[in-house]
């Protein structure tokens, strides 16, 4: 995750922009005019959809973002491009023909049902002039960017002309190119670095009927090598993502809950987008569009996930895994930023845990029990040196902190080379300042950075002092 954090990657999104425009209410009467149902009205809401979520998507993913789309002459587009600069992207590589019909689909929700859907819109292509003068901004800016997205919705902005120049102009100079396809006839799409179909696009693309491993398989293979492709893949829902390279290799999903699929795979493009415009091998890509679909799929309607969210997911699915709760840092202040965000309640402790024993289990336990999350600060090898003698520690820094990482009561480690940990304390600021029993009227480092100051007692007899000295055979 942190590879991805703070490169600022520019990514241009080619494609159908539309309005997803909902109006909620609720209905409680029939009409005297006629056998249907009268809906109160309670709100309205206006979002951006196609090729829009797609930008929602790279935009909560910290991406720079640019737009390519025809849009119509009418207050449908100037909706949308006061949209597009609410959300943050930049439209001024934006057309607008103006007979065209901006697209817009109403939904109308009663009691959160939705009911009915009315669509506003043209779906011819766009004028050989609209083509002409987006290919030529794109090809004036194209080195700038990191990648290509091309969200077709099949709403006229990819014309087969269109799409075959700026795949060719993206492979001129050497960006990747990844595809959101629509129809049946993928042709136009060819030498692409990915296409994203699921299971029953590329089916009707193939006329392979994908019903088992096999048939995933031929599908799969069959997409990669008639279309060129760098990366034959194929998204599988719940399931994961299937990956054809020189085999096949399926990377599943683990969604906490599912709540709704609703734009999943604009959330895919997007992450994949971003991944490999970072530099991730398309393993480590798929791996990370999975756990950013895996997020969105336990929201409710076309929703984006952002760079902290996915951080917590991969803790949820990583507790067991010990290297994973050892950060630094910089790691832990943005970890406790968001932890404050979502009113987690903090508990923090620190300590030299040399030789890890039952009386530093039964202390971080009663320590975890006082919040959601347990961050220890650990000492280094050279701070225990200047605090305990040159004999100590036992155990390298290394194994220290995967001990402690190991235990289900600690959510973090991070070791710090100071002698106090006060400068870590102030990267958490957490709520609770835990220390032993011993610190009885004793001034706590860190305490005024902290809400609050607790004390927990040890357990009696057990100490890595005495453990020491039992090994050696000295009295403690």
């Amino acid at each position: 995750m942190d590879d991805l954090r703070g490169k600022k990657v520019r990514i241009a999104v080619v494609g159908d922009l539309m309005i997803d425009h909902y109006i909620w209410g609720t209905c409680e009467r029939i009409s005297p005019e006629a056998p249907v149902q009268v809906l109160e009205v309670a709100k309205e809401s206006n979002l951006l959809g196609g090729a829009g979520n797609v930008i929602n998507n790279l935009i909560a993913l910290e991406s720079e973002v640019h737009v390519y789309t025809v849009l119509g002459g009418d207050k449908n587009a100037e909706l949308a491009e006061t949209l597009l600069q609410k959300a943050g992207a930049d439209c001024h590589a934006v057309i607008k023909e103006c007979e065209r019909v901006t697209t817009k689909k109403s939904r109308v929700i009663a009691s959160n049902q939705q009911i009915i859907r009315f669509d506003d819109e043209s779906k011819e292509d766009i004028s050989l002039l609209s083509q002409k003068t987006l290919l030529e901004n794109l090809s004036a800016q194209i080195i700038s960017y990191d990648a290509l997205l091309l969200s077709d919705y099949g709403k006229g902005v990819l014309t087969p002309a269109l799409t075959r120049n700026i795949v060719a102009l993206a492979q001129q100079h050497g960006k990747p190119v990844l595809v959101d396809p629509k129809g049946a006839d993928y042709s136009k799409y060819a030498g692409a670095t990915l296409l994203t179909p699921n299971k029953k696009e590329a089916s009707l693309a193939t006329g392979i009927d994908i019903r088992n491993v096999e048939t995933l398989l031929e599908a799969g293979y069959k997409l990669k090598k008639e279309l060129d492709l760098t990366y034959g893949i194929i998204t599988l829902s719940e399931e994961g993502i299937a990956i054809f390279n020189n085999e096949m290799r399926i990377i599943p999903t683990v969604a906490r809950e599912v709540y709704d699929v609703t734009g999943a795979g604009d959330t895919v493009l997007a992450a994949l987008g971003l991944g490999l415009a970072s530099g991730l091998e398309i393993n480590r890509a798929c791996e990370f569009a999975n756990k950013a679909a895996a997020v969105v799929v336990a929201k409710v309607g076309s929703a984006t996930a952002t760079l902290n969210e996915i951080e917590e997911y991969e803790h949820s699915l990583n507790k067991g895994q010990a290297e994973s709760k050892i950060k630094d840092f910089s790691q832990i202040t943005r970890i406790a930023k968001r932890l404050k965000e979502q009113k987690r309640k903090i508990v923090f402790t620190n300590g030299c845990f040399d030789i890890l024993h039952r009386g530093h289990a039964s202390y971080l336990q009663k320590a975890k029990e006082l919040g959601d999350f347990l961050i220890v600060g650990l000492n280094s090898d050279e701070s225990i040196q200047r605090l305990k003698g040159k004999d100590r520690p036992v155990n390298p820094l290394e194994d220290r902190a995967y001990l402690l990482a190991a235990l289900e009561s600690v959510d973090y480690v991070v070791p710090f080379t100071e002698d106090t940990p006060y400068a870590l304390i102030k990267c958490i600021f957490p709520d609770i300042l835990v220390k032993g029993a011993d610190y009885e009227g004793k001034e706590v480092v860190g305490s005024d950075l902290s809400k609050e100051v607790r004390l927990i007692d040890f357990v009696e007899g057990k100490s890595t002092s005495n453990i020491i000295a039992k090994i050696s055979g000295t009295k403690c």
